[in-house]
């Protein structure tokens, strides 16, 4: 897609052209994500930005165990051991 030029009102707003709208899938009403790098502004619709998260998570290597997972091992060797400290019985001649 071509360059366009379009006019800031005095209010600060920028009218997208629709063609442009259309193009980056920005429903009415939709949301942009503005950011200002090397004195340029760049505006990332919410798809493409979800799109670049679910990309950047998926290159990340699988997790071999879970929080969950880790939690229910550490309190199955906890079990294994006995009582939990603040079961445990208090001491003799206390």
């Amino acid at each position: 897609m071509e360059a366009l030029t379009v006019r800031v009102d005095q209010s600060g707003r920028v009218v997208i052209p629709r063609d442009v709208r259309v193009a980056l899938g920005i429903p009415d009403g939709g949301e942009l994500r503005l950011t200002v790098e090397d004195g340029e502004l760049r505006a990332v619709s919410r798809a493409v930005a979800l799109r670049r998260i679910w990309a950047e998570t998926a290159a990340l290597p699988p997790a071999s165990q879970t929080a969950t997972d880790m939690l229910l091992a550490q309190r199955r060797a906890e079990a294994r051991e006995g009582l939990h400290e603040d079961q445990a019985p208090a001491p003799s001649g206390a």
